[in-house]
């Protein structure tokens, strides 16, 4: 039970980052669009790490009969 906690922490953790840094990715659409696509492709990379995270939480859920 101790490491779906961890992962479920880790999610949390992982959203608080990837909200930051879609607003600062839109705030700065129109003043530095350069630097909003580096801020939404970090986001991109946070959602992909924060998708596989869902998927194991999914695993360690289910019980193995």
């Amino acid at each position: 039970m101790e490491n779906q906690a961890d992962i479920k922490q880790h999610q949390l953790k992982l959203q608080s980052k990837y909200k930051q840094l879609i607003e600062q990715a839109y705030n700065m659409r129109q003043t530095d669009s350069a630097l909003s696509d580096i801020w939404e492709y970090k986001a991109i990379k946070l959602l992909n790490k924060l998708n596989r995270l869902r998927y194991l939480n999914r695993d360690i859920a289910k019980p193995s009969f």
